[in-house]
This record gives structure tokens, sequence and C-alpha cells, in this order.
């Protein structure tokens, strides 16, 4: 069948068609955009600029924080703006690469937290190796393989709908393109292509929770034989990682790991992983990581270090 294409552009129908809810969506989201980008660019520059986050860990929390930028970015500055006008319109072109750009920089993310875990479990069940197993080179392939993994994945999902013919309706009932509501508009057969969907992105997400999930049971379970100092210290970083990872994983699996088809609780999840998840990541990897506390204070309140000690 050959890519006959009527629709040059599509129209989102966003979170609701309720002229003042969606200023008030505006606004919401707006504020959590910002909240977003300055907590994870602070952390960026704070792993860039200080000595004492050196280790793997801060790392790979600084490529995270990257990609929560940018996986934010994709999607909530054209929300933000769509949520103030009656009819939005994104051109076929656009659609094409924000889900592209969407699936790109998730599945980055997604590998990135299965690097993070690695790391996590190497520190606590190999801590005398822990230096030359996380070498900086092994690091730095770990980064390109997320980089990769994260091509691989959106490429896939992008091959399946680029090519899907659209003759109308053009309306997506969503505030995004993403690959569900974008195949109840395609003027074809979807079923196998829904199928597929479902056996990538939802399988993925299923099967990278199943193994953090195992991973952190594994490194819980050795911290039996730590100090109660040790297990707290511990404790604190594998509890940020394994807030983030729920709180990403539980809409997700929900949004892909089903039949392929629309709901209407999707604009509710949705923002979850979209927007939320991304604001949060940033306070919850730093009010439970004393490391990173002390060095944000060290780098943006000098005065306060040094009034403490001359107290």
């Amino acid at each position: 069948m050959g890519n006959q294409n009527n629709v040059t552009e599509f129209i989102l129908l966003g979170m609701t068609q309720n002229p003042e809810m969606r200023k008030i969506f505006s606004a919401v989201f707006l504020i959590m955009y910002v909240v977003t980008l300055s907590g994870n660019l602070l952390i960026m520059v704070t792993v860039m600029a200080s000595r004492s986050l050196r280790s793997p860990m801060y790392f790979f929390l600084s490529f995270f924080s990257l990609m929560d930028v940018t996986y934010s970015s994709v999607i909530a500055p054209k929300l933000i703006i769509d949520s103030l006008w009656e009819t939005t319109v994104i051109s076929f072109g656009a659609c094409m690469t924000q889900l592209f750009a969407e699936h790109f920089f998730g599945g980055v993310a997604v590998v990135l937290l299965i690097m993070m875990a690695y790391d996590r479990y190497v520190a606590i069940c190999k801590p005398l190796h822990y230096l030359t197993i996380m070498s900086r080179t092994r690091c730095n392939l770990l980064i390109l393989t997320a980089w990769v993994g994260g091509a691989v994945h959106s490429f896939s999902q992008f091959s399946l709908i680029v090519w899907l013919p659209f003759c109308g309706p053009n309306e997506v009932n969503h505030y995004y393109c993403d690959i569900f509501p974008l195949l109840e508009v395609a003027c074809t057969d979807t079923y196998i292509t829904g199928v597929l969907v479902v056996a990538n992105s939802g399988m993925i997400a299923l099967v990278t929770f199943v193994v953090l999930f195992g991973s952190y049971v594994i490194i819980l379970f050795t911290l039996r034989n730590y100090s109660a100092e040790g297990r707290r210290k511990a404790l604190s970083t594998c509890g940020s990682h394994i807030t983030v990872v729920v709180l990403f994983f539980g809409p997700s699996i929900f949004a892909y790991l089903r039949p392929p088809t629309t709901f209407p609780e999707d604009k509710i999840f949705a923002p979850f992983y979209t927007i939320i998840a991304p604001m949060f990541n940033p306070l919850i990897y730093t009010l439970r990581n004393t490391e990173m506390k002390k060095a944000m204070i060290r780098l943006w309140c000098p005065n306060m270090l040094s009034g403490e000690k001359q107290n």
C-alpha cells in the first residue's frame, strides 16, 4: 500500500475543550516547566562545577537531567501555548518530528535508568572493584549505548507511523503527537501496527521495570551486611532511584502495555511521565542526597557554609 496522505496538518484537541480550564492548564504546566528547567539545569551545573561530585553516579545523573530537559521541552512548550487558543494545529512534519524526538529522548532516559541501577549495584555489591569497573571510559561507552538504544527505539516507532496513510479526519484526541492517537486517525487497518507498538514500547517498559526492580531487590538484600550508617547512605541514594523508576514506569506501562487503542484516561496519565516526572526528579535526587545538597550549598550559597564554620 502506498503512502497516500491528504492530511498536511493535524488538529490537537488538547487536554480539554473548556476554554477556562485550558487557560488554567496552561498556567499550571508553565509553572511545572519552569521548575523542570530550573531544577535539572541546577543539577547539571552543580555536577559539572563541583569536584566532590566526580563519581559515575553523578555523571549519569547529569545526563539524566539533560534528558529530562530535552524530553519535557519536546512536549511542554507547545502544550502551554496551545492551551491558550481554541484551535491548535500542528503540521504533519512537525508532528512526526515530535513523535520521533519524544521516543528518542524517552528511550535514552530509560537506558540511563538501567545504567544508574547498574552503577549502584557495582558500588554496593562490588565496592572494592567499583572504580575499576566504572572507569570513565566505560561510563562514556554506557552513555553512548544509551544514545544508540534511544535511536533504535525511536526509529522503530517512527517507521511504523510515518508510512501510514492519513486521509482524514485529522483531529488527534491528545495534546501531543503520540502513536496510539495517530493510529486512530490513519485511514487503514492499524491492528498489526498497534500490536508491534505494544511489543516494542510496552514490553520495553515492562521488561525494564522488572529488571530495575530485580536489581534493587539484590542491592537491598546485600545491604544486610553493611553497618547502620552504610545502610542509611545506600538506602538514601537507592530510594531516590526507586522513586523515579516508579514515577516514570507506572504511567508508561499503562500507556503502552495495553490493547492498541486510545482511552479517555490517556490524557490524565500522560502528564505524569511527560511533565510531572521530569519536574520531580531533581527534587527527589537532591532532597534525599546529602552530598548533592552540600555541593549545591557550597557552589550557590558559600556564605551559608562560612557562617556555620564561624558558629
